[in-house]
């Protein structure tokens, strides 16, 4: 597994948009953004720009839209249905990727389609008409739409890519937008923090010599997160993170509509409607955008006078900007720091041209923000650069050494799941946490691999040993911690433990065998040749392992619980449990999904009854 730097070969081609020569295909950034995304590059002057295809805009909506012949529309054109058939059209998808219902369901009535709770940790599922999509399928079309844009405007093949995510990201989020990309076609050379690209576009943190400590303020239109790094060597560093990921200009939008409301002495519930409230969201995020060159907003929504002054705006969002400032100081906080220490404020997120918000954020830091730059943009222009260096393009700034293909290990039904991602700096050090999938399990078998494609079968396997002596407990309870130590020589250590037991077991795997520049261009490239129906058979094997999972709990349930259900309820669990198990073996995906969800609807209400009947049971004669 060894660690050289890779030079991949590439055709030459020209760039018809300049008509110069290019040694290799152009690397775009791209801020794939919860309300919006777009793609910049960088241009013949060496200057980084972004993207308006065809006068379409820049800002490419974050919104996929399925209509009823399965029909989609991505982007600009998406964006109307959100008024007109909301329940088909998709928003605010980044929200979603990495996450398990779990992790959303306090904010499920923020969505207005349908987010599958199967009661369970796996990640979540959007159910379309009688379809089912990841969150990374979603995701993966805004990427691809952005691709196609780019490439009609520069007239040349887009292949490869820097994306950005926000810093407070997990390794299970971050690895979901490389699959994105990869499901669009792209290859993801690096997934970027969003306040390090940031940082880049003005122009920070590209001086070797210098070192800065700088505040990154992001509110966008569905989150706030600041973030405090420490520049020093080119390297940058997070010290601290903080935010709300339900917090945004969308929060404004809300105070506008429901003021609204107010002066017109209307009832939220009329915000049933689901088209009257887009419609109104619509109008407030105009009148918020007004106030930029006007201090007073006067028009209407059918009979709704849409009446507000500036200064009526700003005292309406006031509490939320005092939110964003408290985080400001929970992160200084966090980083150990006091606001002298901080050097340079930077803006980003179309919220930040909120007059009060840059006067507020200014007034908390006590010195001038940056805010020259389009804060829409800041972040795609910084992936550019970002891009630019990986490309080798900028010879001024050193490139730390990288592994060539991604190390990770083997799940259930032989998929690979990615530990350290291909492009990561070396040494580097990551790890995730898994658990057992059978009642009783005291050994785990770890298999390690190399390559970028979502089966183990098509990747080479580096080593393999087993986890001894786990504490026998069901299925979910044991917690193994599984890390991977990448040393600058190549050598790679993994070691697990099971946390309550403290059970530990690691291996070295060496660079005992090479692997040639040419072999691994030819993983690369098949793993995005391939990714259509990687990802595919992916879905399907994680659909079957969820259903064999969901069949062996409802049959225990009902082992366990018979005596507290009817015999009709005994045998329709039965039944569906049965029509479930004919889904597994037909091998349609949305069909399993299908089965899944609707067991689970059926079992949910027993469920919830058990648990009522024994928290009854426990206080049962006790005061509170």
């Amino acid at each position: 597994m060894p660690l050289n730097k890779t030079v991949l070969m590439a055709k030459i081609s020209i760039n018809l948009a300049t008509g110069s020569l290019q040694k290799e295909d152009i690397v775009v950034g791209i801020d794939l953004g919860t309300t919006n995304s777009l793609v910049a590059f960088i241009n013949p002057d060496k200057d980084p720009q972004v993207i308006n295809d065809a006068g379409k805009g820049v800002l490419v909506p974050s919104v996929v839209h399925f209509d009823a012949q399965g029909e989609i529309t991505v982007g600009n054109e998406a964006k109307e249905y959100l008024v007109t058939d909301p329940q088909n059209t998709i928003f605010s998808v980044k929200r979603l990727l990495g996450r398990s219902y779990h992790d959303i369901e306090n904010y499920k009535d923020f969505f207005s389609y349908k987010v599958i709770d199967d009661n369970t940790e796996s990640l979540v599922k959007i159910k379309v008409g009688d379809r089912f999509y990841t969150p990374i399928e979603l995701s993966g079309l805004i990427l691809k739409e952005l691709k196609a844009r780019a490439e009609h405007a520069l007239k040349t093949p887009v292949n490869r890519a820097v994306i950005t995510v926000p810093a407070y990201f997990n390794d299970s989020q971050r690895q979901a937008t490389r699959d994105a990309g990869k499901l669009a076609g792209l290859d993801v050379l690096r997934i970027v923090n969003e306040p390090t690209a940031a940082s880049l576009a003005y122009g920070i943190g590209l001086d070797p010599e210098e070192t800065k400590t700088i505040a990154v303020y992001d509110l966008g239109g569905g989150t706030f997160d600041v973030s405090i790094l420490q520049i020093q060597n080119g390297i940058f560093e997070v010290l601290s993170t903080n935010g709300d990921t339900f917090l945004g200009g969308d929060d404004f939008d809300r105070a506008i509509v429901n003021y609204w409301l107010e002066k017109n002495q209307l009832d939220k519930s009329i915000l049933s409607d689901t088209a009257l409230a887009q419609q109104l969201r619509l109008k407030a995020e105009e009148a918020k955008k007004a106030f930029a060159h006007q201090s007073l907003f006067n028009e209407k929504v059918g009979e709704i006078w849409c009446t507000l002054e500036r200064t009526a705006f700003e005292e309406l969002i006031r509490p939320k900007v005092e939110q964003t400032i408290t985080c400001c100081k929970n992160a200084l906080k966090d980083a150990g720091l006091g606001i002298d220490a901080i050097d340079e404020i930077v803006m980003v997120g179309g919220s930040t041209r909120t007059a009060l918000v840059k006067k507020m954020v200014a007034e908390f830091f006590g010195k001038d923000v940056h805010n020259e730059l389009n804060p829409d943009e800041v972040v795609a222009l910084g992936a550019a650069i970002q891009a630019d260096i990986l490309a080798g393009n900028r010879k001024d700034i050193l490139l730390l050494d990288v592994t060539p293909l991604s190390l990770g290990i083997e799940t259930m039904g032989g998929l690979m799941d990615v530990i350290i991602p291909r492009n990561s700096k070396v040494p580097t050090k990551a790890g995730r946490q898994y658990t057992t999938s059978v009642d009783g399990q005291v050994n785990m078998k770890i298999s390690v691999y190399q390559g970028e494609r979502d089966l183990i079968k098509e990747n080479r396997k580096l080593a393999e040993f087993d986890l001894k002596g786990i504490p026998a407990m069901p299925a979910g309870l044991p917690k193994v911690d599984i890390n991977f130590l990448l040393n600058a020589d190549g050598i790679l250590k993994v070691q697990a433990i099971e946390l309550r037991s403290g059970v530990k077991q690691e291996v070295e795997v060496k660079p005992t065998y090479g692997i040639t520049d040419d072999q691994v261009e030819q993983m690369l490239m098949d793993s995005i040749t391939h990714a259509q129906e990687d990802v595919a058979q992916r879905m399907l094997i994680e659909a079957r392992t969820e259903g064999e999972q969901m069949v062996y709990t409802a049959k225990r349930f009902l082992e366990k619980n018979a005596s507290y259900l009817s015999i009709q309820e005994i045998a329709d669990t039965h039944r569906y449990i049965e029509e479930l198990q004919a889904a597994l073996a037909t091998g349609e995906k949305d069909t399993i999904h299908k089965k899944i969800d609707e067991l689970n609807t059926f079992t949910q209400p027993f469920a919830e009854r058990l648990m009522d009947e024994a928290i009854g049971k426990a206080m049962k004669g006790k005061s509170l």
